[in-house]
């Protein structure tokens, strides 16, 4: 999965953007109060993008 549209879905369901890392993103749910870091790839590992997604609070 390309890392903008994933980025694009996590925002739609309400995450944000908490703050940059050296190498990874961290995004927020402010619905369950998690946090989780996305990786900088072009590319994202759909088993990576669902285990985020899950982490999150999104499935």
């Amino acid at each position: 999965m390309k890392r903008k549209e994933f980025i694009r879905q996590l925002k739609k369901e309400g995450c944000s953007l908490l703050r940059s890392g050296g190498n990874h993103d961290i995004y927020f749910n402010p619905k369950t109060g998690l946090k989780q870091p996305v990786p900088r790839h072009n590319e994202i590992d759909n088993t990576l993008a669902k285990h985020i997604r899950k982490y999150l609070g999104l499935q």
